[in-house]
């Protein structure tokens, strides 16, 4: 999965501390999961990304230039009966705002749906990350609606924004 620039590649073992570092990066703290905290928790994890996709459950991608690693994206595959998978993202601070995630993200899209035989992509951010947002619709996800205080951070109620593609969706230019 490839663009003239960026391109999808499983996550490597040897790839744990570039994963562990990006945890710690602004507006990452939501992302991280409370049981990797270091480098050899960031390996299981990864370990765990390729059993997931060997069971056909999620399918977790670096985004990457080169080796340089930018992003991740995933899909996860709960939905299979009815060809549905719901997409996260996110993008190393440093390369935030140069077209990272919404590349990462049509060429997810185009995996799912050519690859996966999926038919509907489904993800949602909050309400206070435009970021997200543009990533979404930049890569052809429709904005569906909003779910009120779906999501609670600190003590805080977020609310969320749902966006869709299907694969009869035109490719976004």
């Amino acid at each position: 999965m490839a663009d003239d620039v960026l391109r999808l590649r499983e996550w490597e073992e040897s790839d744990a501390e570039v994963l562990l570092s990006a945890y710690d990066g602004t507006g990452m703290r939501t992302e991280r999961p409370a049981d990797v905290a270091t480098v050899e928790d960031a390996e299981r994890m990864i370990a765990g990304w390729a059993e997931e996709a060997a069971a056909d459950r999620a399918y977790t991608f670096a985004v990457v230039d080169g080796s340089d690693i930018l992003g991740q994206m995933r899909v996860t595959t709960q939905l299979r009966a009815h060809s549905i998978g719901w997409i996260s993202y996110w993008t190393l601070e440093q390369h935030r705002g140069r077209g990272v995630g919404s590349t990462g993200l049509r060429l997810l899209a185009r995996h799912c749906f050519d690859e996966l035989d999926l038919f509907r992509l489904e993800t949602g951010h909050r309400v206070d990350n435009p970021g997200s947002c543009r990533v979404a619709t930049a890569a052809g996800f429709l904005v569906e609606g909003r779910e009120r205080q779906k999501l609670l951070y600190d003590g805080v109620r977020y609310d969320t924004e749902t966006h869709a593609r299907l694969a009869t969706d035109p490719d976004p230019a």
